[in-house]
């Protein structure tokens, strides 16, 4: 993996964090939540396609289509369980 190939997987899923949040609306504070875990899935993602040899929309040495599932995975699934509310008897 190169440098540039590293930037470019973290430039890729901040948009990705970053439009999702756009969408979904929010604090600060989950725009940086939604970008730490679209940071988290697209790697994983990447990590995971290139174990099982699952190749598409690659990149470079990036596996871009297995990355963005993993990101988009993380994010909704993220965002679900983040939604707690605490109710005051």
């Amino acid at each position: 993996m190169t440098f540039p190939a590293i930037i470019f997987g973290i430039v890729l899923s901040t948009i990705y964090g970053t439009a999702f949040h756009f969408w979904k609306g929010g604090s600060l504070g989950r725009l940086f939540l939604y970008i730490l875990i679209s940071w988290l899935g697209f790697w994983i993602g990447h990590i995971v396609g290139s174990a099982l040899g699952w190749t598409f929309a690659a990149a470079g040495p990036i596996d871009a289509g297995m990355a963005t599932l993993g990101s988009f995975a993380f994010l909704f699934v993220g965002e679900w369980l983040s939604r707690v509310e605490i109710s005051k008897k």
